[in-house]
């Protein structure tokens, strides 16, 4: 669970409920929206976010504990996930179903590849195989300067 958020915008993470984790969803629903990069980096994140946000808002449709999952689909876009409680209108609305472990990390995001084959080391561990990778940013630039540092956490669907 998150607690408030002292920025104004991301709230102060806590990585107890994700940190080496196992998680069943059913029907879990987020809206999607499509991030375009350049060798990874992402170019329109933040208006992405944005406009995935007023909709969920619009729609009062915010999760307690909203999470933000992308899907590193190329070198050139990703997908991203927004956790809703309800169907959003004028949304793709997609629905998460399957068992997922998470594990959390900290440092720079140059780091990714140690990550994940560090992920790939715990699900073996756990005598699992990955499906897919799913990651979440759990902090935009700006707050992870606010609270001085940036967790990311990798959902390995198993």
């Amino acid at each position: 669970m998150q607690n408030e958020s002292e920025t104004g915008c991301c709230q102060k993470f806590n990585p107890e409920p994700w940190d080496e984790k196992e998680h069943v969803w059913r029907d879990k629903k987020f809206i999607k929206g499509h991030v375009v990069s350049f060798f990874h980096m992402p170019l329109n994140f933040g208006s992405v976010m944005t406009k995935l946000c007023k909709k969920i808002d619009d729609a009062h449709a915010t999760e307690a504990d909203k999470i933000w999952l992308t899907h590193e689909k190329s070198l050139f876009g990703s997908d991203l996930f927004v956790s809703v409680s309800k169907e959003v209108p004028n949304a793709i609305n997609y629905e998460v179903n399957g068992t997922f472990i998470s594990k959390v990390f900290e440092g720079p995001y140059s780091n990714i590849g140690k990550w994940i084959k560090e992920m790939k080391d715990f699900a073996a561990s756990r005598g699992k195989d990955i499906k897919r990778m799913y990651f979440w940013y759990t902090t935009c630039p700006k707050c992870a300067k606010k609270y001085g540092k940036s967790p990311t956490v990798i959902f390995a669907e198993v």
